[in-house]
């Protein structure tokens, strides 16, 4: 879920999809295309992503980060994207694809299940407030934009279990947009305290470490009742990650979760 310019709204490729507008779309075996659109991808990961995933692969995050993904960090910007990795086959498959179909369904990634639909926020730049903004895009090889069944933006999502895959990445747009500009200073982005931002929003097997092994705890004071949850609800953990990225990067405190 990236940034979108209101000027640059016209110019995304697709259909844009307000509130209550319907699209057309089916996913089935029997369908040609069947999973032609898991091939050669530039597929983002986010926060939310990895905790699922290494649920699913029985995986650390550092494992699934070192063999799953290329973290990128683009010239201009001040925090990495994490793409998943094609398998090295001539097709450049995704690495979840069998012949059957997608081996993490339950647990796939965001990209996957809003698909044929994308999203994006509008930021007012004056009040802060972040309006969605969604499109339909299939490929033109998708023959499932052929089908009957009529879908919204809501009914789509309710539909392939993306309710609270939209939450949480809400939650890490409004600090991702933070990185338009550069907390860094003359380390970089690729020194200790980016690391550091990175460990928190994406490895929360380290963050936690972080949080309940250093002296985290006398630096920062957290509810009892938060951290009780935090340590054994790692999307509780991932939400104090997000609440510490913009009070450590930017300053900006979270008093629901302690953090001033």
């Amino acid at each position: 879920m990236k940034r979108v310019e209101d000027q640059d709204l016209d110019k995304i490729p697709g259909r844009r999809l307000e509130d209550g507008d319907v699209f057309c779309f089916e996913c089935r075996p029997d369908i040609s295309c069947f999973n032609l659109c898991c091939r050669n991808l530039n597929l983002f990961l986010y926060p939310y992503d990895i905790v699922r995933l290494k649920k699913k692969l029985r995986m650390t995050a550092s494992e699934v980060i070192e063999k799953h993904t290329d973290v990128v960090l683009r010239p201009g910007n001040f925090f990495p994207e994490v793409l998943l990795t094609m398998a090295d086959n001539e097709e450049k498959t995704c690495p979840f694809l069998s012949e059957k179909g997608c081996t993490v369904y339950s647990d796939r990634m965001y990209a996957c299940r809003t698909f044929p639909t994308e999203h994006g926020v509008s930021l007012d730049e004056a009040s802060g407030v972040l309006t969605p903004v969604h499109f339909y895009k299939p490929p033109d090889f998708c023959q499932g934009r052929h089908e009957s069944k009529e879908w919204t933006v809501s009914s789509w999502s309710q539909d392939q279990g993306a309710v609270y895959y939209h939450k949480m990445m809400t939650e890490w747009t409004k600090v991702k947009i933070l990185f338009q500009n550069d907390p860094w200073g003359a380390d970089g982005p690729e020194g200790k305290m980016a690391r550091m931002a990175f460990m928190a929003a994406y490895n929360m097997d380290d963050f936690k470490d972080f949080v309940f092994k250093s002296t985290f705890l006398k630096r920062y004071k957290v509810p009892k009742a938060f951290l009780k949850k935090a340590k054994k609800d790692e999307v509780e953990l991932l939400r104090l990650g997000f609440a510490w990225i913009k009070l450590f990067c930017f300053g900006y405190p979270s008093p629901e979760l302690g953090l001033i």
